[in-house]
């Protein structure tokens, strides 16, 4: 559901370089944990303690960056040439964004 709804708002634009060319950035994050009981099975249903569990996160990032194409090249003109300054503009700072989504735990 998460990714339709992310889907349904993208948007997308005909360039001279691309019949659909994406004129939005989106990120999905997905953290996978899985958590183990250290130690041998000792046969019981209860619920392992806290400091019996072995943990393991890892952190997916999954990026669609908006199209960058110089204007130049893509021949570009009025609301697209606006768009395409916006798109570069807003690279720049998803940078700064992406640095930071990797240095969190």
């Amino acid at each position: 559901m998460c990714l339709t709804r992310g889907m349904l708002r993208r948007v997308t634009g005909a360039t001279a370089m691309n019949a659909e060319s994406s004129r939005s950035h989106a990120i999905l994050t997905v953290i996978v944990e899985q958590k183990t009981k250290r130690g041998g099975d000792e046969g019981g249903d209860e619920k392992p303690k806290a400091d019996n569990v072995e943990r393991k996160k890892a952190k997916f990032n999954f990026v669609d960056l908006a199209g960058a194409e110089r204007q130049k090249r893509t021949g570009a003109k009025g609301q697209r040439a606006k768009e395409g300054i916006d798109i570069n503009k807003g690279l720049l700072v998803l940078g700064n964004v992406i640095s930071a989504l990797g240095d969190t735990p």
